[in-house]
This record gives C-alpha cells, structure tokens and sequence, in this order.
C-alpha cells in the first residue's frame, strides 16, 4: 500500500481485442492487481489512436472498433512494482509499459492486504489438492462466491480450477439440497477442486479464508500422472 512520497505510476498500453488466456487482457491484468492487494486502477478507452503498427484505429471505424486503444494506470511504491512488473510485461505481451516518478500527496485507505505473488512451476510427481465446499449463494462484493473463487485462483496463477455443481447433499446445518426442476435452486452445494504445489496452496490459503465465511476448506495428497495443456495457437494469447 502506498503511503504520502515518492512512488511510481505505472501506465499499461494494450489494444482492446489483446487476450490473455482467453481472456481480455485488461480483464486479466485488472484481476491481477486486484487479488495483489494493489490499492486501485483504472482501465481507459481510446476513442483514436495508432500503435507499433502503426494503423490508425477510430471509433467510427465500425470494422475495427475491438482494436481501439487502452490503457490501465495504477499508483505503488517502487517496491510493489518491482514484485508485480515481471508478471506484467508477460500479461501485456506486445503493449508497452510506461513507468513514471510521482509523489503521492494523499494516499487512499487500505482496502486489502497485500498477497504475495508466486511464480507458476511445472507441477510433476507429489502435489496437493484442494477442495472448497460452500453454498451456490453465497456470495463476495455481491457476486457469487464460486466466481469470484476461481478469478482469484487465476490471478493467482494456480494451475486449474473445476467447479462442480452438487444435484443432492447437506451440511452442517442439516438441511438437504437438492436440485430442482427447471433449475430454480439457488441453494445447492458448489465444490472447487484445484490441484497445484503445497508452496501455491499454501501461499492462497490466507485468500480462500478471507472470502470463505461459510464453508468446508480440505487438502489432500495426491500424484500427478500427467500433467498437461492444449497448445496455444499464434495471436491467440498476447
């Protein structure tokens, strides 16, 4: 969290159609920040511009008004861009990353602690696995728990993440959930299943308890037999 100094001002320049993973690439750098505990950022549109290629974009230009320029902006301290910009120049891909000397005259208030990033490894033989147990309504910030679960492993740079919806089941309030017709519950049970190294479990956990107010948090041993990932087409993620 920045306090009243000097500290940097960091400017991301992108395209609006950049992914990242299969998602928009603001989308994905703004989660980062975000479950990074970076006090606040702000995603701007162009309506013009050109960029390295040098093709002008406009927002008249119907064909391609996805291509218009974007920038992201956030304000830390020297040390906390230093621990974030590695991770940055990955996400941005070929946009360009403006760092700037400023001085903060007024700092917000701390909203979230800081988490630590943790670089993703290669995951072979011994691993864990982790199992969240929580209700479909439950929610975060007024969104659904789960969602906010999984884009927080994300950001985390977590391995993978499958969430199972339960058709029948109870807790510990005794009360039986079951699927209805047509879909209308809203009181099921969710179950996340993530398997990833005991040092990026671990590293999250402080995140699951902080959201998590109602739930069943597990670990477990397990083997990794195989361990692998489709490959990414050119241009797909940048």
């Amino acid at each position: 969290m920045p306090t009243t100094g000097k500290a940097t001002k960091v400017t991301i320049y992108l395209s609006e159609g950049a992914t990242h993973r299969g998602v928009p690439t603001s989308s994905s750098i703004l989660d980062f920040l975000f479950f990074q505990g970076v006090a606040g950022a702000t995603v701007l549109k162009g309506i013009a511009g050109f960029g390295a290629d040098h093709h002008l974009h406009s927002a008249s230009q119907v064909a391609i008004a996805d291509h218009l320029p974007l920038k992201i902006e956030f304000i830390e301290s020297p040390e906390k861009v230093n621990e974030l910009l590695g991770k940055l120049e990955e996400m941005a891909g070929t946009g360009m990353i403006e760092l700037q000397e400023t001085t903060i005259a007024k700092p917000a208030r701390k909203s979230k602690p800081e988490t630590q990033a943790a670089e993703h490894v290669k995951i072979e033989g011994k691993a864990r696995m982790m199992r969240i147990y929580l209700g479909e309504s439950d929610k975060w910030q007024g969104k659904p728990l789960y969602e906010a679960l999984v884009r927080a492993m994300r950001a985390h740079d977590l391995a993978g993440v499958t969430v199972d919806r339960g058709i029948l089941g109870y807790g510990a309030h005794r009360r039986i959930h079951r699927e209805k017709p047509l879909n209308l519950s809203h009181d099921g049970s969710i179950v996340l299943s993530v398997v990833d190294t005991e040092d990026k479990l671990q590293t999250f956990l402080p995140i699951v308890d902080k959201m998590v107010q109602e739930g069943l948090v597990v670990l477990s041993d397990v083997d990794i037999i195989k361990y692998a990932h489709r490959t990414v087409e050119r241009g797909e993620d940048r």
